[in-house]
C-alpha cells in the first residue's frame, strides 16, 4: 500500500450523496475527471477485471464468442436504421478531417448487423452469439450517483444471430438464466422484469432489476401471482364503468375548476367520471424528417397518463409538455380542454375512457365543462389504448390482488430485436431453399461500473465496503503493526507464493489509520501481524464482516486461509441456481 497509486479520504466528499459513491471514491476505487466521467484506480479496476472475467464465463458457457467493435462509428448505418435521427443530445455526433459524419457509439445493434451482413451469407452459418466488453458514450444530461448514472462507461453486450424466431427463443432464455447467474456470482439479489424496448426497438424486452431506495426506476409487482413489470409499461385491471344509458350534452358553469379533484368536489361526482385531458408535443421522425404534432391524451380522471406508454403509442422520438398557446392555438382551453369538435391534434383516448359513459369533460371555453360525454359520439380519437400509469393498489391485470410499488437500479437488459437492424441494413441469409431471409437478433447488455456500484451498495456498512470474495479486489488484507515488518513481509510472500491475493498494509502509519483504512476498502479477510498475535502464537485474523477475531498459528497459515476463501466462495456459489423463466 505504501506504493500504491491513490489513496484513501477521510472526509466524505460533498457531492456524494449514496453509499457507494461515497465508499468508492473514500477508499481509493475512483477519482472523477468530469460531470458522470470517471477514473478507475488499481483498486476499482481489480473489481472491474474481475466482473468482466465472470461476464466472460457465462458468455462463453452459452456459446459466445468473444470480438471487438469500434466506438467510433460513421454515421451513415445509424441513418440507415433511422436512430441517427431517433436519439436525441444522448448521442455525440461529430465530423471526422473528410467532413463525414461520425458517432460516438452508446450501444452495437448497427454495427453488429454491419458486421453479420459480411460474414453471413448461409443458414450454415447461424446460429451464432457473439459479445465484446467495450466502452459507451452517452451524454446523459444529469449524470448522478457516481457509477449509477454516468456519461462514459464499460458495457458487456452480446448479440445473438439466428436463421429463426425458434433459435431467438433459445439464445435469450439462455441469457435469461444467465444473467441471473451472473449478478448472484457477483453477491447482487436481482429480480426480472419486463421493461419497454425502447431506442433498441424490438418485440420483447426484460430489465434485470437490483431492489434498492436509490433506484431511478419504479417497479410494479403482485405478491399473489408474481406478476412484476417496470411502470414504464406495467398493466393493471382497470375497474369498468357501470353500465348506462348515453344521457344529453350538458354545459356546467364550474368556475375556478382547472383540477379534476376541484372538479370532482364541486359537482360531487367521483374522479373517475371525469376525463383528464393531458397536452404534449411529440417529435416524430419520418425518414429522415422530424416533425412537431400535438397530441391531446385523454385519460379518466382517477388515472394519470404515462408517458412511455404515450410516446410508443405515436411512435414518438421525443415528448414534451405543451405550452398554453400551443393548446390555444388548436381551439382547446387548457385547464377546461376536451376532444370535442377540435381538429389539428393527435387524439389518443386511454380505453378506460372509452369504455366509460357520460363523463364530464371540458367545454374549450374557460369556465365551463360538459356533462354526459360519450366516445363514439361526441367525439373519436386516432388511438384508442392503453395510456394510464399502474400505481400501488391498482388491481393485478394477471390475479386482481393489489399491485405493490418498488424501486430498482436497472443493471442489465435482454431485447428480442427481431429483424429491425437486419431489415435495415440488408443482413440477409440464403436458406436450405435458396431463399433470402433476414438474421434474427437479440441484444442483451451489463454495465460494468454500475454493477460494481450496485454490489457496494448492497454490501457495506457503516465503517466501509464489505465485497464478496468472487468481486473483492483482493482476498487478504495484511496488516503490519510498527516493529514487525521482516515477520509480515515474510507472510507476504509465503502467502502470495501460495497463489493467494494479498493486499499488503506496510505504510508506516498507526494502527487505528491501518484498520479503518482495511475496513472502508473492504477486502474480505484481514490478518495482521504484530507483536502481540506473534506472542500469541501466530497472526491475528478476521473476516471483514464479522466482529470476532482469532489467532491462527504460522504453520499452515496458507491452507487455513484457503479454506477460508473456499468458505466464502461456496456461499456465493450456493446463490447461483436456476430460476423460471417468466415472460
Amino acid at each position: 500500500m505504501s506504493q500504491l497509486f491513490g489513496h484513501t479520504l477521510r472526509e466524505v466528499p460533498s457531492d456524494a450523496e449514496i453509499a457507494s459513491h461515497q465508499l468508492l471514491l473514500r477508499a481509493g476505487y475512483m477519482v472523477q475527471l468530469g460531470a458522470g466521467i470517471f477514473n478507475t484506480l488499481h483498486l476499482g479496476k481489480r473489481v472491474q477485471t474481475k466482473i468482466e472475467k465472470i461476464l466472460r464465463d457465462e458468455m462463453d458457457a452459452i456459446g459466445g464468442q468473444e470480438i471487438s467493435m469500434p466506438v467510433v462509428q460513421p454515421a451513415d448505418v445509424w441513418k440507415q436504421t433511422g436512430r441517427y435521427y431517433q436519439i436525441g443530445a444522448e448521442m455525440s455526433r461529430f465530423k471526422d478531417r473528410k467532413d463525414s459524419d461520425m458517432v460516438l457509439a452508446m450501444t452495437h445493434e448497427e454495427a453488429t448487423a454491419y458486421l453479420t451482413r459480411a460474414l453471413v451469407q448461409s443458414y450454415k452459418h447461424l446460429p451464432r452469439l457473439v459479445y465484446h466488453i467495450q466502452t459507451k458514450w452517452r451524454d446523459d444530461p444529469r449524470p448522478r450517483a457516481g457509477l449509477i448514472r454516468v456519461r462514459e462507461f464499460t458495457m458487456k453486450d452480446s448479440y445473438s444471430l439466428d436463421a429463426d424466431y425458434e433459435g431467438l427463443e433459445r439464445q435469450y432464455r439462455a441469457h435469461y438464466q444467465s444473467y441471473f447467474n451472473i449478478f448472484h456470482r457477483c453477491g447482487l439479489p436481482v429480480v426480472a422484469v419486463k421493461s419497454d424496448t425502447g431506442m433498441m426497438g424490438g418485440k420483447l424486452a426484460h430489465e434485470f432489476m437490483y431492489l434498492a431506495p436509490i433506484g431511478e426506476d419504479t417497479l410494479i409487482h403482485c405478491e399473489g401471482c408474481g406478476y412484476i413489470a417496470n411502470r414504464q409499461i406495467a398493466s393493471f385491471r382497470k375497474a369498468a364503468a357501470a353500465p348506462e344509458e348515453p344521457r344529453p350534452l350538458e354545459k356546467i358553469a364550474t368556475p375556478g375548476t382547472k383540477t379534476i379533484r376541484d372538479l370532482a368536489a364541486l359537482l360531487n361526482i367521483p374522479e373517475a367520471k371525469t376525463a383528464k385531458a393531458v397536452f404534449m408535443v411529440a417529435t416524430i421522425s419520418e425518414a429522415d424528417q422530424d416533425r412537431d404534432v400535438l397530441v391531446f391524451a385523454v385519460v379518466r380522471g382517477d388515472m394519470d397518463v404515462n408517458e412511455t406508454k404515450l410516446t410508443n403509442a405515436v411512435k414518438a422520438k421525443d415528448l414534451r409538455p405543451a405550452r398554453d398557446e400551443e393548446i390555444r392555438a388548436i381551439g382547446a382551453e387548457p385547464g377546461y380542454a376536451s376532444p370535442i369538435g377540435l381538429k389539428g391534434a393527435l387524439i389518443v383516448v386511454d380505453d378506460s375512457v372509452a369504455s366509460s359513459p357520460n363523463l364530464v369533460a371540458g367545454a374549450n371555453e374557460e369556465g365551463f365543462h360538459l356533462g354526459n360525454v360519450n366516445y363514439g359520439r361526441d367525439f373519436s380519437a386516432d388511438i384508442v389504448t392503453d395510456i394510464a400509469v399502474a400505481e400501488e393498489g391498482y388491481a393485478c391485470p394477471d390475479c386482481g390482488a393489489p399491485l405493490r410499488a418498488s424501486r430498482g437500479v436497472e443493471v442489465g437488459n435482454i431485447f428480442k430485436l427481431g429483424t429491425r437492424y437486419s431489415d435495415a441494413l440488408g443482413c440477409v441469409y440464403t436458406d436450405a431453399e435458396g431463399k433470402e431471409r433476414p438474421v434474427i437478433m437479440g441484444s442483451y447488455g451489463i454495465g460494468v461500473g454500475r454493477l460494481m456500484a450496485c454490489a457496494a451498495e448492497e454490501h457495506h456498512d457503516e465503517y466501509g465496503l464489505i465485497w464478496p470474495i468472487s468481486i473483492a479486489p483482493y482476498q487478504v488484507h495484511l496488516v503490519s503493526i510498527f516493529g514487525n515488518d521482516a515477520d509480515a513481509d515474510a507472510v507476504y510472500q509465503r502467502l502470495t507464493a501460495a497463489g493467494i491475493e494479498v493486499l499488503y498494509d506496510d505504510r508506516n502509519e498507526r494502527p487505528g489509520v491501518k484498520f479503518n483504512d482495511a475496513d472502508l476498502i473492504g477486502i474480505p479477510l484481514r490478518v495482521t501481524v504484530s507483536q502481540r498475535s506473534l506472542e500469541a502464537g501466530g497472526v491475528e485474523f478476521k473476516r471483514r464482516a464479522d466482529k470476532d477475531k482469532t489467532i491462527l498459528p504460522l504453520e499452515g497459515l496458507e491452507e487455513r486461509l484457503r479454506a477460508e476463501i473456499a468458505a466464502l466462495q461456496a456461499e456465493i456459489d450456493r446463490g447461483v441456481v436456476e430460476v423460471t423463466y417468466r415472460d
